[in-house]
């Protein structure tokens, strides 16, 4: 395993090198200081090490401020991606430290699935971070996925290609589809004068074009980043592991020489792009969508949020999701627009869906998928035009359509249940009821953002 890991540093360094030059040192500067961190303060790492990484994400972005040279495009990939690694290693770590207190008799049967047998060395955790396998790409996956992938009993006997092909197939379609698409509605025409002119009926259908393009180009993206992924065997756990995407296994478990055993990829999954279409809520879209990103979200910054309320935490989760994206108020105006979705649809679901037969059950439902693939292509747009002006034009050019949808129906659902409260005195347990069906799927989303 050691030359396996020697191998994956230096390749993935020689690829760093190669495509980012002197930019090379923002991530060399953001392994190092996480490495302090954990040596300094182990118990406060978690939050010291987000600090850290988000504060120089923002060096990162202004360094012409300073007169230094704009990164490429690769370093900021590989900054985005070493972020979210080196924030889950200092959890990580913290976890190890807390289990070794407890003091428990067995350490690999502790509470912490996958837990850390000891804290990593300076050189362990540089091959992390420089590790070839989605270096630039992603997906994101935990250092103990890492470990794991080096302590592979007989890793050429793990069933690679065949996963490895199935993901691949429909690469080439999404690619074709793309360009395809790309070329007849190409996103700079919304920032025409000619564009303007165009009835309300091709406005409203260019978002839909748009985030079209958008899915086919990440579709083939990450499918091909989770085949590189899979032909090196990276994430590959037994079935029986119950692996989740980011993650990696959430239950002990142990090889059994007497069977043969299945195995998975999900660990390192990002996109599962039937569900991303079909899914039927907003806050399920987000589920399917760069999944171990998604995983990260929900485990380091969702628990922390300074806020009780669902709708309040997605919007924090958001915020800081927009900010690791970038600077641009596109992407701010795009994700902030996620939680009043969210606040729509809950409001709906209680004061309507919940009262409705099977029949109108599954009415409101296709209406409900209907809108929430119209929510995404309406954000969409913020998160492509990145610009505030162009953002704020062109959904001014469809009339905020999806806001005033939104909030149109937070006020109808509130009108309903209130006038059900001021109608029977003995309707509170009714309104009970419609709290119960939000409830559980709020609990959903609280799991899967």
């Amino acid at each position: 395993s050691s030359v396996k890991q020697a191998a994956a540093l230096f390749l993935g360094l020689f690829i760093t090198i190669a495509l980012c030059h002197i930019h090379t040192l923002h991530s060399l500067v953001t392994v190092m200081g996480t490495w302090i961190i954990i040596k300094s303060s182990w118990r406060h790492a978690p939050a010291l090490s987000l600090s850290w990484t988000f504060l120089y994400l923002l060096f990162f972005r202004l360094v012409t401020w300073f007169d230094l040279p704009q990164p490429t495009p690769f370093a900021n990939a590989i900054q985005l991606i070493l972020t979210l690694k080196m924030v889950s290693l200092a959890n990580e770590v913290h976890s190890f430290h807390i289990e070794k207190k407890r003091d428990v008799s067995s350490f690999a049967k502790s509470p912490v699935i996958g837990g850390l047998t000891q804290e990593p060395s300076l050189f362990e955790i540089l091959s992390y971070s420089y590790c070839y396998v989605g270096i630039m790409t992603g997906p994101f996956f935990r250092f103990q996925t890492y470990m794991d992938w080096l302590k592979q009993p007989s890793p050429l006997a793990l069933p690679r290609w065949e996963p490895c092909l199935q993901r691949l197939k429909m690469v080439p379609v999404f690619g074709a589809l793309f360009l395809a698409v790309n070329h007849y509605f190409p996103l700079s025409y919304v920032r025409t004068d000619g564009f303007l002119d165009e009835n309300i009926f091709f406005r409203l259908f260019y978002m839909v074009a748009v985030f079209f393009v958008f899915r086919m180009r990440f579709y083939a993206a990450w499918c091909g980043a989770e085949a590189g992924c899979i032909s090196a065997g990276l994430g590959c756990y037994p079935e029986k592991a119950l692996s989740k995407p980011g993650g990696g296994p959430t239950v002990n478990y142990s090889p059994d020489p007497t069977s043969e055993e299945k195995y998975d990829f999900k660990t390192i999954q990002n996109i599962d792009c039937y569900n991303t279409d079909f899914c039927v809520k907003v806050r399920h879209g987000m589920r399917y969508w760069n999944m171990t990103v998604q995983w990260w979200l929900h485990h380091y910054i969702y628990p922390n949020a300074p806020f009780k309320s669902y709708a309040l935490r997605a919007g924090w989760t958001m915020l800081i999701s927009a900010y690791w994206h970038g600077l641009h108020a596109g992407y701010y105006l795009s994700f902030l627009t996620i939680p009043l979705c969210i606040a729509a649809e809950s409001a709906m679901e209680s004061a309507v869906r919940a009262k409705l037969g099977p029949s109108g059950q599954n009415a409101f439902d296709w209406i409900h998928w209907f809108l929430k693939m119209r929510a995404y292509d309406y954000m969409c747009m913020g998160f492509v035009l990145l610009k505030a002006s162009d953002t704020i034009n062109y959904w001014a050019s469809i009339y905020f359509t999806m806001h005033v949808i939104a909030v149109g129906c937070i006020i109808v659902g509130k009108v309903l249940r209130g006038g059900r409260r001021e109608g029977r005195k003995g309707e509170k347990g009714q309104t009970g009821e419609g709290g119960k069906t939000e409830n559980p799927e709020e609990k959903t989303g609280q799991k899967t953002e």
